[in-house]
């Protein structure tokens, strides 16, 4: 895909430690994908592992996304966070990123139990209730559906 410049120069966001903020800030993304020359677009929420830069997803073990994901692992998303429209003005202040980066299903029980474990601690407060609620042992691990997406390319956009 060849490379196009940013348009607004001065909102490009190029520190890598605002580019991590955005996505720790983050709650879900905006996942696109393609299959066939078909498109298919999915928000998930996720756990953001910043040494790895990498996302985990709990979901369905089987679905339209794993069928996509296996045909064809390449996917763009983006995180978007709303810091609201300004009245009058015409202007809306944001902080963007969009990100590429291939995903895959993990199959491996490790690979399962640490993407578990940085989704829950990036989305609750507290997640040893709910891990000792439904993540009890091994079986209950390898029931789950787990996905995850590493980065490969990353640009940011923001607005004051």
């Amino acid at each position: 895909m060849p490379k196009y410049h940013m348009h607004k120069k001065e909102r490009e966001v190029k520190n890598t430690n605002t580019l991590n903020e955005i996505l720790k800030n983050g709650k879900y993304t905006i996942i696109s994908m393609c299959r066939n020359s078909e498109p298919y677009i999915v928000t998930l929420n996720y756990g953001f592992d910043e040494s790895k830069q990498t996302l985990y997803f709990h979901c369905a073990k089987k679905g339209l996304k794993i069928d996509f994901i296996k045909s064809n692992p390449r996917v763009c998303a983006t995180v978007i966070e709303d810091r609201g429209y300004k009245m009058g003005e015409c202007e809306h202040a944001y902080r963007t990123i969009v990100f590429w980066g291939n995903m895959s299903v993990i199959e491996d029980l490790n690979d399962k139990k640490h993407g578990m474990n940085v989704l829950l601690h990036h989305l609750e407060e507290n997640p040893d209730p709910l891990k000792k609620r439904l993540l009890k042992d091994d079986d209950a691990y390898r029931k789950v559906g787990m996905l995850k997406l590493e980065i490969q390319e990353i640009t940011g956009k923001e607005a004051h």
